[in-house]
Parts: structure tokens; C-alpha cells; sequence
């Protein structure tokens, strides 16, 4: 072994020598790419309902769900952990993202059992999001009652 006594400074040099090159400009592209062909996806889906004369509102209502479905069917494939490599944040910003989020701690604990594992862990990445987004309704929905009334 070559010199493991290396201080801070001369480690954080080697790790910068071979961290490899960040193209954030191609990060960006692939995002954008894969964001935008996932809701074509589900625009798809509401143009698909719409096609048995189901109104507009349910014809959203199921392309979400079927959007939903699909998200965590592939994440449940290890299909869609592929897709979130290659993305990156193309992937977890439109509704699947949320199934992923879902569906993965759920799969990882599934072992601890139904209770402890898959109830508990299953809102560990969602819940947040979840009660903050809920708080921050109810603070919205205050606000607009206060001021327009």
C-alpha cells in the first residue's frame, strides 16, 4: 500500500483528481428528456379516457392513477431505479415519482413484516412531504379566508 497517511487537505486532492467530470448542462438535457416523456405518458393516458366520452376532471383522475400504477409497478420491476439513475431529477418530479417514493422503503423493509416493516417504513421518504404539504394548505387556506374576508 502506497502512503495511507495522507492529511485532510491531501486526500481532498485525490478525490477531486478522480471525482469523475460533472456535466451539468447534459444532467439537465436528460431531465428535462425524461421529465417531459414521462407526462407525455400521462397526457397520453387523459387523451386515451377521453376517448370513451369520460369527462375531463375523471379522465385526469384516471390517467394519474394509471400513472401512479405504473410508477410503482416499476419501481416494484427495479425498472424505474434505472430510469431515476439515468434522469436523475427528471424522474422524481412528476407523479411516479411520488409511487417511487412510495413503493421503495416498502420494498426494502418488507422483511422486517407488515407492521413494523411495510406500514411503518412506507411513508418514510412521503410523509414529509405529505404533512408539509398539508400544513402548508391549511396556512394558504387561512390566509385566503383572513384576507378575502
Amino acid at each position: 500500500m502506497k502512503n495511507i497517511n495522507k492529511t485532510a487537505d491531501e486526500y481532498q486532492k485525490i478525490v477531486k483528481q478522480n471525482r469523475p467530470a460533472i456535466t451539468k448542462t447534459k444532467n439537465f438535457i436528460k431531465a428535462y428528456v425524461v421529465g417531459g416523456f414521462i407526462c407525455v405518458i400521462g397526457q397520453g393516458f387523459w387523451h386515451f379516457y377521453m376517448l370513451f366520452n369520460i369527462s375531463q376532471d375523471n379522465a385526469g383522475a384516471l390517467s394519474t392513477i394509471t400513472m401512479i400504477f405504473l410508477g410503482g409497478l416499476l419501481t416494484g420491476l427495479g425498472i424505474y431505479d434505472e430510469i431515476g439513475q439515468f434522469a436523475g431529477a427528471g424522474s422524481i418530479v412528476p407523479v411516479t415519482g411520488f409511487a417511487n417514493a412510495m413503493v421503495s422503503p416498502a420494498l426494502e423493509f418488507k422483511q422486517e413484516g407488515l407492521i413494523l416493516g411495510l406500514g411503518a417504513k412506507m411513508f418514510i421518504v412521503a410523509g414529509p412531504v405529505l404533512v408539509y404539504g398539508m400544513v402548508s394548505a391549511f396556512i394558504i387556506g387561512v390566509l385566503k379566508v383572513v384576507f378575502k374576508g
